[in-house]
């Protein structure tokens, strides 16, 4: 059995790895210019939300351990007005922020989750500082789903459990040998 510690970043990577194909599932079914699209002058474009993670992203996970998680080279506020010029330039963007995220997360050891990081000068936990992170990103995977089924309507290809499939799903899930839950699993 694994020790809880080990348990705790196993499954915060799997967690990370599902909201980023979340992301990517809603993403790809997409245009440049739907990805650019704001739905009001209030809202962000989904490259808005994908700047604004990438940015997030590299400014906490960048020497995660030793450095405050608020870069000074960070210019959050232009994650919310400077776009993308395109689709693949936000997509590069989004892959260098979830590869800083998996290279320090997949770095840490079990003894790391009770150091004490910092985010704007407040000291928390690493597992607090993942916990944090995980409740902030699959907020922002939500917006990009939101938006990304507005902006295909009928056409948009459920990356769940298709609406009026739920008794099938359960049927097939329930004739299946018990197992343990992987978060790569429709939910």
């Amino acid at each position: 059995m694994l020790p809880l510690e080990q348990n705790f970043l196993e499954s915060a990577g799997k967690l990370f790895r599902y909201y980023k194909k979340l992301g990517e599932g809603a993403i790809a079914q997409l245009s440049d210019q739907q990805v650019l699209q704001k739905p009001n002058s209030a809202s962000n474009s989904i490259a808005l939300i994908v700047h604004h993670l990438s940015g997030n992203m590299l400014s906490r996970w960048t020497d995660f351990l030793t450095s405050d998680g608020e870069k000074p080279w960070r210019t959050r506020e232009a994650e919310f007005e400077q776009s993308y010029s395109d689709k693949t330039e936000m997509l590069q963007a989004w892959e260098k922020g979830w590869k800083c995220l998996f290279n320090a997360l997949d770095s840490l050891k079990p003894e790391d989750l009770s150091k004490i990081v910092y985010i704007r000068n407040e000291g928390q936990s690493v597992m607090e500082a993942i916990q944090r992170q995980l409740a902030h990103y699959p907020h922002h995977v939500g917006q990009i789903l939101y938006q990304a089924k507005a902006l295909k309507g009928d056409d948009f290809k459920s990356l769940s459990i298709p609406k009026g499939n739920s008794e099938k799903f359960n049927q097939e899930k329930f004739t299946q040998e018990k197992g343990r839950r992987h978060f790569t699993d429709t939910h």
